[in-house]
């Protein structure tokens, strides 16, 4: 894979040309994004120390999201942050200016902004260690969805430049958290409850009834959804640092009053990812990366849906069992 690029459009111009031979499998195509992201990233902090000088202090910059699992398809937008040693004005101004430096060249290959504003260039997403510590804790002790949903996206955080160590850190002090205080695994399943019907009590798929997407299935709603959330979820519980699905499953299944429904899990799981390799060759937007057209499918294939579907309700029920059970204990 090419590097050492001099501008954001040679990027752009190399994802454009070459991100199609990496389709074909979920963890390749993952890779190249790392690849790109990182890409744009080290061209960031090259114009920055052009003005702003070298780095004050070891940092990370971290991708989460589907980025950070591992589960990007072809079209991405973005989702990061960053976290740095020092806590001072100076630390704060300079790495806050590099947060907007990088969400901007991102954009400018062909990442989306995160709508929902989870990028460096947001401060909430750009601190130093300890107010990132505090920010955390703060999280966990308030009772809002949207602190739930904000500790959620932080879970699957990965470093890709930087000391992976800062990121790793500050999810121990999650697990530490919720050892002391299991009720906050009940709040993470109560912030996931909403599982968009799948399945009709005659077999039939529920598909979309009307607009762009009319006879799809919703993958990333009535699939996906269900097997990331659950499984982040015992993740948590368990201590597990790894941010993909598949690891966190292999790394569950390591556990023995876990290893036969994990391993079960992770084939239902690993076809899921194989289905929505389909969608990537006819993708032009990011929603079309998360809609299958039931029609195109062929009896098998539908079984196989209405069994990969069903099953993620009951990975969900399995796991809201074993935290509730915690909760009693």
């Amino acid at each position: 894979m090419k590097g050492n690029f001099d501008s954001y459009e040679s990027i752009k111009e190399w994802k454009d040309e070459h991100i199609h031979n990496y389709e074909s499998e979920t963890r390749v195509l993952n890779e190249f994004h790392d690849e790109m992201m990182r890409s744009a990233t080290q061209l960031a902090l090259f114009h920055h120390e052009r003005t702003y000088g070298k780095p004050p202090c070891p940092y990370s910059w971290f991708i989460t999201g589907s980025g950070g699992r591992y589960e990007q398809g072809i079209i991405s937008d973005q989702d990061h942050g960053l976290i740095y040693e020092e806590q001072s004005n100076q630390a704060k101004e300079y790495f806050n200016k590099l947060g907007e430096e990088i969400s901007k060249g991102l954009f400018l290959i062909g990442y989306p902004y995160c709508e929902g504003k989870v990028m460096s260039s947001n401060p909430l997403w750009c601190k130093s260690f300890q107010d990132w510590k505090d920010q955390l804790i703060h999280w966990m002790d308030e009772r809002s969805w949207e602190s739930i949903r904000y500790l959620q996206i932080f879970y699957d955080s990965r470093s890709l430049i930087g000391d992976n160590d800062l990121v790793k850190e500050l999810k121990k002090i999650i697990y530490d958290y919720q050892q002391k205080e299991p009720k906050l695994l009940k709040r993470l399943m109560d912030n996931i409850q909403h599982i968009k019907q799948s399945v009709g009590p005659l077999g039939q798929i529920y598909v979309e009834q009307s607009g762009q997407y009319k006879g799809s299935i919703d993958l990333k709603k009535t699939a996906f959804l269900p097997y990331v959330n659950a499984i982040r979820v015992l993740a948590m519980k368990e201590g597990i640092l790894k941010t993909s699905t598949i690891d966190r499953l292999d790394c569950l299944s390591e556990i023995e009053r876990y290893k036969n429904d994990m391993l079960y899990y992770k084939h239902n799981f690993e076809k899921l990812l194989k289905y929505r390799v389909i969608l990537f060759k006819s993708a032009t937007s990011y929603d079309d990366v998360h809609y299958l057209n039931i029609k195109k499918m062929s009896k098998e294939e539908k079984r196989d849906m209405k069994s990969i579907l069903r099953d993620g309700k009951k990975l969900h029920y399995y796991v809201e069992g074993i935290i509730d059970k915690g909760c009693l204990s």
